[in-house]
């Protein structure tokens, strides 16, 4: 396995070969490739729940449910986040590169910001495994509608906007602490890991489950595996290749 902080040109030639070799490439994202859009990551060095410990546990399904304080805080911070300015970058846009010429087979992306499809991506192509902050669904019947009719009635004064239908309790589209991700998105994720003979993981420190399990399950069936992030992982030691530096500088250059 290779290693540096700054990787050289014949470290990048090897992964451009490797792409240009390759008929299925899988990819996971993580939130380090939208940081360049001004979105903070969750678990790097300045990530918000490194920073803030506690924000992380307010993130849990169970609290969420429980108290209405949280959901108001919640709803605070939904109209106030960053990524309803953010734009795609550079990193998103290779991406889109990539599947228009024949090479992606599919985006696993623990994201929710909705960025590659923003930048092109084909939504069909993308598997949003921890859920979308861009819709907003009910925990007590199957209302679902865009995130931003309920961010309206906040601004109107609605600190905890019930759901308009039953009266239960709104959440954004995402996957809290405590909840099962989609069966049917799992089963399709592992499934491209386990045909794909390229998996590259891209901007996470590959520490959640079950959504990194894909990146060794990919090894298991004999994919080359390559690394891109700003930081160690947790999975480098399964890389056949970590190209290490500014994400969106790797992937413009390697794709």
């Amino acid at each position: 396995m290779a290693e540096i902080e700054t990787p050289p040109p014949e470290l990048l030639d090897r992964v451009r070969n490797w792409i240009d070799e390759s008929e299925r490439i899988v990819v996971l994202t993580g939130a380090g490739i939208s940081t360049d859009s001004g979105i903070p990551d969750f678990r790097g060095p300045k990530g918000v729940w490194t920073r803030n410990p506690a924000a992380e546990k307010l993130s849990t399904i169970d609290t969420y449910l429980a108290d209405p304080e949280v959901r108001r805080q919640a709803w605070r911070a939904r109209l106030d986040s960053r990524a309803w300015a953010a734009e795609p970058n550079a990193g998103h846009r290779a991406l889109v590169r990539l599947e228009k010429r024949g090479k992606l087979a599919t985006l696993i992306t623990q994201n929710i910001d909705g960025l590659h499809q923003d930048a092109g991506s084909a939504p069909d192509r993308v598997i949003e495994i921890h859920g979308t902050m861009r819709e907003v669904v009910c925990m007590s019947c199957s209302y679902r509608a865009p995130m931003q009719e309920a961010l309206d009635r906040v601004r109107r004064g609605e600190e905890d906007p019930p759901c308009p239908v039953c009266g239960g309790i709104l959440k954004s589209a995402t996957i809290s602490f405590g909840q099962n991700l989609v069966a049917a998105d799992l089963v399709r994720a592992d499934a491209a890991a386990s045909n794909c003979d390229l998996m590259l993981a891209i901007g996470s420190t590959l520490s959640v489950y079950p959504a990194a399990a894909v990146v060794p399950l990919a090894r298991r069936h004999g994919a080359r595996v390559v690394i891109v992030n700003g930081s160690p992982t947790e999975m480098d030691s399964v890389a056949d290749v970590v190209l290490r530096g500014d994400i969106s500088a790797i992937l413009d250059r390697i794709m």
